[in-house]
């Protein structure tokens, strides 16, 4: 039979709280509702009036009976197309077991299509956002990347490559070693390089792409090892939460041996990248966030609310890895950690300000994401303020968000950006200031907790391309390169002057 609406085939969410639109139909239009063609399979007799809902039992298809996709449609929209009032039912909104459908008998094109839907289903992604209510207080968040990639390396034989690899790089989690890279790129592009750097064929003053290659892998490899350990120490709790529950290590698709040997051999790796690639300091500073992240900050969580500022300084590291790396290119002396991070000439300013940066937005992020999923925590047993302490939870997002304007504007005082990125970073730091006044003054309620969390995930990368739109001398670079203009020598002359 095919399905009453084609458009909604294979949606996400779409046999939630189901019942046969068709057979429903039916059933509310006459009085005393016909036997049925299969009376066993789909109806129970009932002795319903004209005109009232159907019982649970009375629609509720026997678990061995599978019919196409599409042939459902939620409870939510029969009062759309067939003029009544049908509510979902307790029974109807118990959790049943994920509906996977069999993808060996179909058409290649179709056996994709399952392979998808069937991954969405097992990772629990049938929500939509980042909550699937504002307010309420079970909220459930979307699946990570991760527990999406465990999803879709279950759909392979056990022994083929295809899923070995795809559970390795879930251990990493693969958006949130994004962001670290990232975080660290920008402090070590933005690094006002001195002019002595300029090379023969171009005039522009620039670093080295070869430690900007080293850099990236390693500070790749040293987050995937932290987030390895971080799943080996709480599969357990991961169990216990929506978004993680269907994690590589929670569904057993690698052994723990497995997991052991990726996050020891990234973090080795990693650091040994930092060490011949960069410099000791940046390799120190990986190694220190491998240890804080897996070695303090994951075992506090079952502790302490505390928790939340430890994972703020792993945050505040890796801007602080990029402008160490930076800084030792251009170190006139022996290039120690005390030259690159305490300079005397204060030129290690704007990777403090850039670690105090990335410090203070985790919190406006942090806080609501954990409070859309508060009992969820709690019933896992972590200690996070969203559940321990609301008032001070919303508190503390409100006071950090209000750090990022005096922020910028030493990030323009340094040198490390023109006064320009003072004006054009304000209205986003305004936006995410009202957010976090609206989290404060509702505690989560009424939405502001989401609109708090988007404010924070388009706040970040804002700021970040304002800052490397606006770096200091740059735009005068490329004027003078357009116009032909010859470049200024004074620094450089200064420079050889003293060499000789």
């Amino acid at each position: 039979m095919p399905p009453p609406i084609p458009s909604l085939r294979l949606r996400s969410g779409l046999f939630d709280n189901s019942v046969c639109w068709q057979c429903t139909k039916r059933a509310l239009l006459k009085a005393e509702p016909p036997v049925p063609k299969y009376p066993a399979r789909f109806f129970t007799k009932s002795t319903q009036p004209r005109n009232t809902t159907p019982t649970t039992a009375a629609a509720a298809v026997l678990p061995h009976q599978r019919l196409r996709a599409g042939y459902f449609v939620s409870n939510g929209l029969l009062a759309r197309f067939n003029g009544t009032n049908v509510a979902p039912t307790a029974s109807t909104t118990a959790t049943t077991a994920p509906d996977v459908t069999d993808t060996s008998t179909l058409l290649p094109h179709r056996r994709r299509q399952a392979e998808r839907r069937n991954a969405a289903v097992l990772a629990g992604a049938g929500t939509s956002g980042s909550y699937a209510s504002s307010d309420a207080p079970t909220a459930t968040m979307a699946p990570d990347a991760s527990s999406l990639l465990a999803a879709a390396a279950a759909q392979h034989p056990a022994d083929s490559l295809r899923r070995k690899l795809s559970s390795l790089l879930s251990l990493s989690k693969p958006r949130l070693t994004v962001l670290v890279v990232l975080s660290a790129m920008v402090p070590y592009a933005l690094y006002p390089v001195p002019a002595f750097l300029s090379t023969a064929a171009t005039a522009t003053p620039s670093l080295s792409p070869l430690t900007l290659l080293f850099l990236t892998t390693g500070t790749t490899l040293c987050s995937a090892a932290a987030n390895a350990f971080n799943m080996l120490y709480e599969p357990d709790t991961d169990a216990k939460m929506s978004r993680t529950r269907t994690r590589p290590l929670v569904r057993r698709l690698l052994t723990t041996k497995a997991a052991v040997l990726f996050a020891i051999g990234c973090g080795v790796a990693g650091t040994l990248a930092l060490y011949w690639g960069v410099n000791p300091t940046v390799a120190f500073l990986g190694a220190s966030n491998i240890v804080i992240y897996a070695g303090m900050y994951t075992p506090l969580k079952r502790l302490s609310a505390l928790n939340t500022w430890v994972g703020a300084i792993v945050g505040g590291i890796p801007p602080l890895m990029g402008w160490a790396a930076a800084a030792g290119e251009s170190a006139t002396a022996e290039g120690t950690w005390r030259e690159l991070l305490f300079a005397s000439d204060g030129s290690s300013l704007g990777g403090w300000l850039f670690a105090s940066f990335l410090f203070a937005w985790q919190f406006p992020h942090f806080m609501p994401l954990s409070w859309g999923i508060r009992e969820e925590y709690k019933a896992a047993g972590l200690r996070m303020l969203a559940w321990t302490d609301p008032a001070r939870n919303s508190r503390v997002a409100l006071r950090y968000s209000l750090v990022f304007i005096p922020i910028c504007l030493g990030l323009c005082a340094a040198g490390v950006t023109e006064w320009s990125f003072a004006v054009t970073s304000a209205p986003v730091n305004l936006w995410l200031i009202s957010e976090a006044v609206k989290f404060w003054k509702h505690e989560g309620h009424k939405g502001s907790a989401k609109g708090l969390f988007w404010a924070s995930v388009w706040h970040l990368p804002v700021v970040m391309v304002l800052a490397l739109a606006q770096k200091k001398g740059m735009w005068g670079r490329v004027w003078r390169s357009v116009m032909g203009e010859p470049e200024e020598e004074d620094e450089l002359d200064e420079f050889y002057d003293e060499e000789d």
